[in-house]
């Protein structure tokens, strides 16, 4: 039986069970995670580029869509896609009807107009108030404030601050985002302000993710120690496990030709707290019920 629901105004107003988000993770988030994610009334979301080709994203939309009539949701980095694939796949979110579209890495004015058009929501992604507020004036509907300590490219910012200060400075909703794995740290991220907590390193030991298994067995190991924060993978900072960058190899880098965020795991501090792998829905219903408990326990 499902753990009791809980709600605030955005997570109502997409229809979710729960305020929760799988956070879109490069390479490793699937259809199937959609799915799953879906069922278990969260938002799931995948990288519209793990779809290898516009075709091949296609295909996973044509799987998600068969399978659940519950919200999901496709992530569309703009400055870093080739504008002709871009193009594509958001001819493809509109084509298939994708409930919420997260945006990253670019102007997002011209998707929220496309978006909007189809009665689709906006998700931006920020690290700071500048990108927010640019972010606002282009209409996006939420904001996804990247705190300091969340897996990939990550702000500096503690979420203690990040949160609260976004909230107080705009006008729309706040989604949290870094070190979030338990259902106390989404307790803590609801009463700085946010309205949907945004897990992803929570998910990468999903039985439905895409990760290798060495890679679930270095997140179940890891310590917030364990994480580096570097400019030196892709150029901007992010979160990475330390175990598997280059110089921490035993048996040295990789080959010239290996492609970096395959061969280099993200993660974010929030690897603290995950201990071992499980299915979707019970990673959900532990988190769940781990909030019940946190806010239960508050003293009053």
């Amino acid at each position: 039986m499902p753990a009791p629901s809980f709600s605030t105004p955005l997570s109502r107003r997409l229809g979710l069970r729960y305020p929760l988000v799988a956070a879109p993770m490069f390479i490793i988030s699937n259809e199937q995670m959609l799915v799953a994610c879906a069922e278990a009334g969260i938002l799931g979301a995948m990288p519209s580029l793990n779809g290898r080709s516009a075709q091949d994203l296609e295909q996973k939309l044509q799987y998600v869509r068969a399978r659940t009539d519950k919200p999901f949701a496709i992530n569309m980095t703009i400055g870093l896609t080739d504008p002709e694939r871009l193009q594509a796949d958001v001819e493809l979110c509109e084509r298939y009807e994708v409930p919420v579209w997260i945006t990253s890495y670019g102007d997002p004015t011209a998707l929220v107009e496309r978006a909007h058009a189809r009665g689709a929501t906006v998700f931006h992604d920020v690290i700071n108030l500048r990108h927010a507020q640019k972010a606002q004036s282009a209409g996006v509907d939420a904001i996804i404030a990247v705190a300091a300590g969340a897996g990939g490219h990550a702000g500096r910012i503690s979420p203690f601050a990040l949160i609260p200060w976004l909230k107080a400075e705009l006008t729309v909703p706040i989604v949290a985002a870094g070190c979030i794995s338990t259902g106390r740290q989404v307790a803590a991220s609801l009463a700085l302000g946010a309205e949907l907590a945004y897990m992803g390193t929570r998910f990468i030991v999903a039985q439905e993710c895409g990760a290798p298994p060495a890679y679930k067995e270095l997140v179940c190991a890891a310590g917030p120690e364990d994480i580096v924060y570097t400019d030196q993978v892709s150029g901007v900072h992010a979160n990475f496990l330390k175990a598997s960058l280059p110089a921490s190899r035993p048996e040295g880098p990789p080959p010239e030709a290996a492609k970096k965020w395959k061969d280099i795991w993200s993660a974010g501090h929030g690897v603290a707290e995950i201990h071992e792998q499980a299915r979707i829905e019970q990673i959900v219903d532990e988190v769940v019920r781990q909030y019940h408990d946190a806010v239960a326990a508050l003293p009053r």
